[in-house]
């Protein structure tokens, strides 16, 4: 059966890869992609953070195609490099509220929270196209997901700088609340469109 390779843009980034063929049905892929690196500014729980996101994978995946034609079923595994750095952004002049409690940080100070996603996570999807066919450009398209819980850490010097204000208890209600809002994330989403030309 004949190979293919493929381009997509979407989820994650920009994705290459080769597909094989094992017979009318069942197929075999490999594919890489990254949205680079991005960074932001947002706030999270009343806090100003750099929020900076990187998103690298490789794929390894099973293709059936149930009816023979387009239309597949998809599973594998992605190995992925991907997390989400959160560095405080304290300038001295804006109060910011720790838990219930209220402190002007200065520039040295720092609350700082990485998410980082699993190494490994399967992957569970469908898709068009990657069937057998007759030699050429095709269209391809893919909606899935790899499946993981995000682990949030946390590094901060408020509580030494800050004796008698801020309590381990604050910066561990403020780590629960990152949880609750960055570190939830159960699922990474996979979206993507392209073009594949086969052997």
């Amino acid at each position: 059966m004949a190979g293919e390779s493929y381009v997509k843009v979407g989820l994650p980034g920009i994705v290459v890869g080769y597909a094989h063929s094992v017979n009318d049905q069942l197929g075999l892929r490999v594919d890489a992609g990254t949205t680079g690196n991005t960074q932001r500014d947002r706030t999270e729980s009343g806090v100003p953070y750099r929020a900076s996101a990187k998103y690298n994978r490789v794929g390894l995946f099973g293709d059936y195609h149930p009816f023979g034609g387009r239309f597949r079923l998809t599973a594998g595994l992605t190995i992925n490099d991907a997390s989400v750095k959160l560095d405080s952004r304290f300038d001295g002049v804006t109060p910011v509220t720790i838990n219930e409690t209220t402190i002007t940080p200065t520039a040295a100070d720092y609350f700082k929270a990485h998410v980082k996603i699993p190494r490994l996570t399967p992957y569970f999807g469908i898709g068009w196209g990657h069937q057998p066919r007759e030699t050429g450009f095709g269209f391809v398209a893919d909606i899935g997901v790899s499946i993981g819980k995000a682990k949030v850490t946390v590094d901060q010097n408020l509580v030494e700088n800050y004796p008698g204000l801020i309590s381990q208890a604050d910066v561990d209600a403020e780590t629960r609340q990152l949880k609750d809002d960055v570190g939830k994330l159960r699922v990474l989403p996979h979206l993507a469109l392209g073009m594949s030309y086969r052997y």
